[in-house]
């Protein structure tokens, strides 16, 4: 999936909108309610990562079980968290070595991860009442 095709995707999904908090091209993707993130979307230097090169890679980083992160370390296309909390929160290439449905449900968990506890919405119109700019 690249950055566009999961954009579209959480605003049919979750009728979020990208926020660019500082400017340039990363974007967050946070819940309309409660302003948490639940993804965050940056373009970063592979050796950054701790990969061969110094190409400009996309990546997405989400908040997961942490007994998943861990599994999930070992696959392709898998990274500990960059700037993240390395326990709760993994990064996913967005090169190709992650199928589309894996993606979906790892933003789908992260999602559910970081809603309101207090305030149990049914996540097609979480933001149907809201007039946040980035929502």
């Amino acid at each position: 999936m690249t950055r566009k095709e999961i954009f579209q995707w959480v605003k049919e999904q979750y009728g979020t909108e990208p926020d660019y908090p500082w400017k340039d091209q990363n974007a967050v993707l946070r819940h309309c309610e409660n302003k948490k993130w639940y993804g965050l979307i940056m373009k970063v230097r592979s050796d950054r990562l701790g990969l061969q090169g110094e190409d400009m890679i996309d990546i997405l980083n989400v908040k997961s079980d942490p007994m998943l992160v861990g599994v999930l370390r070992t696959q392709p296309g898998f990274l500990p968290a960059y700037h993240m909390n390395k326990d709760q929160w993994i990064t996913v290439c967005l090169d190709g070595s992650v199928s589309e449905q894996e993606i979906k449900n790892l933003i789908d968990v992260s999602f559910h991860l970081t809603k309101s506890k207090n305030r149990q919405q049914n996540r097609t119109n979480a933001c149907a009442d809201s007039d946040q700019k980035f929502c």
